[in-house]
């Protein structure tokens, strides 16, 4: 059955009913197609050359053990981490600015990933903590700040809007000078490691770094998926949600908890990523025109970006190799300025 755009499938008892919208349905199907293009790239791309038939032999399991070892321990690890740092930071970011009603209302915007890192660097710098250690740490540091910072915006029984906003810009910037503080008193080679980790980067992510990040994907956004309804409720407002019969609070607390886990398993695998939680959401909507939270599309989004940038970070002008938190960085400046410029 065919509503406009609007598509209602139905089951022949017609017990069941799925309502989906073509744009937004094709625009995630595209974005998830081009990750394949993508990911042949990124397998090509290293300072091993690996030609596509080698890739085809290795893959079928007919190729030299060092391509299959470069592919196996390296690339593919590196490859599947952009695509899982990135779909979980584009659904956190949906999340957040479907809750705020803001879209600067990122985690990187308001401090969580902030917040993540703090705790990332602690671990390496106090403790001198293994890398398991360390993605537990700024697991739990990323919890611990949307916690402050939803204390601290809570106003009339809520948090949201732009109390919520504002509140984790200043958490943010605090937890930002706790970090640089501590660089500056650290040892010289444990500030480097540091501050490796906190540029953002995919170089050297091994799958015991990658594989934490895809089981939160696989569990977090699945669960947020079945309660969409509700997030499309609080776009409405407090007072409209609870009209519709949606659980306000319940809501809100549970996405808020699986939108922090993901951008916190995703700065643990990666670090402290930019641009992609908050860009990822908005571009979906403004290509797909959906007309409701787009979790499926700002996840697809998001793995796309974060692969593209990692890409171009290697294939920079002039031989510079740069993480791909700086080329997120300095795209999500451009991005972030121009957003300013024509929202109010």
């Amino acid at each position: 059955m065919t509503t406009g755009t609007v598509r209602v499938w139905r089951s022949r008892n017609e017990r069941i009913a799925l309502r989906w919208h073509r744009r937004p349905v094709a625009t995630a199907g595209v974005l998830i197609l081009l990750l394949v293009p993508l990911g042949i790239l990124a397998l090509l791309t290293g300072s091993f050359d690996i030609t596509p038939a080698d890739l085809w032999g290795a893959l079928t399991g007919q190729g030299e053990p060092s391509v299959a070892r470069v592919l196996g321990s390296i690339r593919m690890p590196r490859y599947v981490g952009g695509i899982v740092v990135g779909a979980a930071l584009g659904v956190s970011g949906a999340v957040f600015q479907t809750i705020s009603r803001n879209p600067l209302g990122s985690p990187d915007i308001i401090g969580f990933v902030t917040g993540a890192a703090t705790g990332a660097v602690v671990a390496i710098l106090v403790f001198d903590a293994p890398p398991g250690i360390v993605s537990l740490a700024a697991v739990c540091s990323g919890m611990l700040t949307a916690v402050v910072v939803g204390a601290l915006s809570l106003r009339g029984g809520t948090a949201g809007g732009y109390r919520l906003v504002l509140v984790g810009i200043g958490v943010g910037a605090l937890l930002g000078a706790v970090n640089d503080l501590l660089l500056t008193r650290s040892q010289r080679d444990d500030a480097i490691v540091a501050q490796i980790w906190l540029v953002g980067t995919l170089n050297g992510r091994g799958w015991p770094e990658v594989l934490p990040t895809v089981i939160a994907v696989v569990i977090l956004i699945p669960a947020l998926l079945l309660m969409r309804r509700g997030l499309a409720a609080l776009e409405l407002g407090d007072g409209m949600a609870r009209q519709v019969g949606a659980p306000v609070t319940v809501v809100r607390l549970a996405t808020i908890a699986m939108a922090v886990g993901l951008a916190a398993f995703a700065t643990a695998t990666a670090g402290p990523i930019a641009f992609v939680a908050l860009a990822a959401p908005q571009l979906v909507a403004r290509v797909g025109r959906a007309a409701s939270v787009p979790l499926v599309g700002s996840a697809a989004m998001g793995a796309a970006l974060l692969v593209s940038a990692d890409l171009l970070s290697q294939h920079l002008p002039l031989s510079l190799m740069a993480p791909v938190g700086l080329v997120t960085g300095v795209l999500g400046g451009v991005y972030l300025l121009w957003l300013l410029s024509r929202g109010r």
